[in-house]
């Protein structure tokens, strides 16, 4: 079995061969600090990559150097000629443009399918006539998200692709990225997103990169043990260092040249333990909790909330008790906020009756921040303007201790909260709330922007907490993890409650938060793939042409997947490229050929399988 290095070198020959993009010795840095050092990143054709690091450890200007956005102080930078790029930025500017569908039409290249720009703010939710100064900030991130998926460039750089989205949306752009060829490098907090799309892994961590041939869903083991062999390697270097200095202290004294050597080594050996950069601190989750709160903590009887002529809750009933866990889930405007200020009755129901338990402590986490005045210190949102101490579960700490289990520096005590980033402004409104005396927690969107350390951590607080906690979350893998319960809103002020997470809800009720359309796009299949014509949709049964296609295509799947195995294994020699360039380039082509045949077979195959559950429906 290969070690975790040993296989980071394989795969890093393989792609070099037959990489889109790629960078070479990325250095960056920063007000002295240094974010990039010596980075590596290779794109090949169709690969589906995730990236991942701490915040603030250098993913989104990574990506800014892959696109050409920000140069790097060195670095290597290869596009193969004729590739496209499209590069998703976090804050789009959309001035320049009359309309939304000009600005998304405007990321168009000659040749390019030009319906796909209405077609793609149309299943985002975006107006396409809107004036973009309109827009809000999540409107416009969308409509950015159109006009870098419009194109279907040969290489996405997506960053955060699914802020701002609902869960219908995201399971959309989930399946529509499924669809296409283009290779992607996605950051995301999403881990079913990262686990059900990506093939590979690029970790960045402390200015250097490791890439490896494991989808995302391996992330987390590959990386403890790249930690435990790191944590190995220091035990050696410490052992190493003692033994030398016994023997400056005790060693019999030898020629004075060899003494000069020995003492330098261990020089040496010192400054390379002063400049190991150990793995970033994690944050230290504790919460204050309040007294116990009754048995009952929530008892919901035929509730109903109705603005206008629009229903938002018809006739909810459930009850809550001390130490659930319910998931909230929903599109948005569904009412999901109304449901809850109606359950912890800020809100009373037009019908129906909510009788809250005794003793209930309640504290919120609200996913827009809106408790954070932007001009507020880090030190007085923390205290509440209280002096210099934040009080825990009755103990007083002071709270530049309690900003380190948050990884604040103590220098950014007095930084105003504005000038904050995403994920540090996530990580004061976490500790804000974990502060207060609490035995009923409701989170509202409590993953945005948190890394995926932070998000674990905030699992394992939830569930040790010993009260009642109520969720709402577009994030479907942390739904899994923390919720008893799942409470999705069905459509016309319809609410059901499910037992289990959000897979357990998806299997009892037959699919996700939006019920699939099982069609087939006419115009995609003419231009993609003759085998699905508009003339075989007009029959009651599959042709004998399609019927074929189905019983062949998979083995011939399974054929070009050995094919590509055999040229990965081949092209991963040491030597090769040093002592058969020819053949080297050779092997590149043809795997990118066999690539491509490999994803054009499985398309065919998934339309051809739409349009027989199409027909069997129909």
């Amino acid at each position: 079995m290969l070690s975790p290095s040993a296989t980071l070198i394989q795969f890093k020959d393989v792609l070099m061969a037959a990489a889109l993009l790629s960078l070479k010795n990325v250095q960056l840095t920063f007000g002295g600090t240094p974010l990039l050092e010596g980075a590596e990143l290779f794109v090949a054709p169709g690969e589906r990559i995730a990236l991942v690091g701490r915040n603030g450890s250098g993913k989104s200007t990574l990506l800014k150097i892959a696109s050409g956005d920000v140069e790097a102080d060195k670095v290597e930078r290869f596009v193969q000629p004729g590739a496209t790029i499209r590069y998703l930025q976090q804050e789009p500017d959309l001035s320049a443009f009359e309309t939304v569908l000009a600005y998304v039409e405007a990321g168009l290249a000659p040749g390019d399918d030009e319906y796909r720009a209405a077609y793609l703010l149309s299943e985002l939710g975006v107006d396409p006539n809107a004036d973009p100064s309109s827009l809000s900030g999540g409107e416009a991130r969308r409509a950015a998200l159109a006009r870098t998926l419009a194109p279907e460039p040969d290489i996405l750089l997506l960053d955060e692709p699914t802020n701002h989205l609902d869960l219908p949306a995201i399971e959309w752009l989930q399946s529509e990225l499924a669809s296409l060829k283009s290779a992607m490098l996605i950051i995301s907090h999403d881990r079913r997103f990262l686990t059900d799309l990506t093939r590979s892994t690029v970790w960045l961590d402390r200015g250097v990169t490791r890439q490896v041939d494991r989808g995302f869903e391996h992330f987390e083991e590959w990386r403890d043990e790249i930690l435990a062999l790191e944590e190995l390697e220091q035990h050696k270097l410490d052992r190493q260092i003692v033994r030398e200095e016994h023997w400056v202290r005790y060693g019999v004294t030898a020629r004075r040249k060899r003494n000069v050597r020995r003492m330098s080594e261990l020089a040496d050996l010192r400054q390379k333990r002063t400049d190991h950069r150990g793995p970033t601190g994690s944050v230290n989750l504790t919460v204050a909790t309040g007294k116990k709160s009754g048995a009952i903590v929530a008892d919901i009887d035929g509730i109903s909330k109705t603005y206008g002529e629009r229903t938002v809750v018809e006739d909810f009933s459930t009850r809550i008790l001390r130490g659930d866990r319910i998931g909230i889930v929903g599109p948005n405007g569904a009412g999901k906020t109304t449901l809850i200020k109606m359950i912890i009755g800020e809100l009373e129901p037009d019908t129906g009756v909510v009788k809250l338990g005794t003793k209930l402590d309640v504290a919120t986490l609200d996913q827009k921040r809106a408790q954070l005045d932007p001009k507020t210190t880090l030190k007085d949102a923390l205290t509440g303007g209280g002096g210099d101490n934040v009080v825990i579960n009755g103990s007083a700490r002071h709270v530049v201790s309690y900003m380190k289990d948050f990884l604040f520096l103590p220098e950014q005590a007095n930084t105003a909260v504005g000038k904050l980033s995403g994920g540090e402004r996530a990580r004061v409104m976490i500790a804000r709330s974990l502060s207060l005396p609490s035995n009923f927690l409701i989170l509202d969107e409590p993953t945005n922007d948190l890394d995926l350390e932070t998000l674990d951590l905030l699992q394992e607080m939830i569930a040790d907490y010993p009260g009642t906690v109520l969720v709402v979350s577009h994030d479907r893998e942390f739904l899994d993890r923390v919720v008893t319960s799942t409470i999705i809103a069905e459509g016309d002020g319809s609410w059901t409650e499910y037992p289990g997470g959000y897979s357990d809800m998806v299997m009892l009720r037959g699919y996700g938060v939006t019920k699939p359309v099982k069609k087939v796009k006419a115009a995609k299949a003419k231009t993609k793939n003759p085998v699905a014509t508009s003339k075989s949709t007009s029959g009651k049964k599959l042709s004998f042409k399609h019927n074929h296609a189905l019983e062949t295509l998979p083995g011939e799947m399974d054929k070009l997947g050995e094919q590509i195995a055999k040229l990965q294994a081949e092209l991963s020699a040491p030597d090769l490229y040093s002592k058969q360039p020819d053949k080297f380039q050779k092997l590149s082509n043809e795997l990118g050929a066999r690539q491509g045949d490999l994803e054009a077979k499985e398309e065919q195959w998934l339309e051809i399988e739409l349009l027989k559950e199409e027909l069997e429906n129909s």
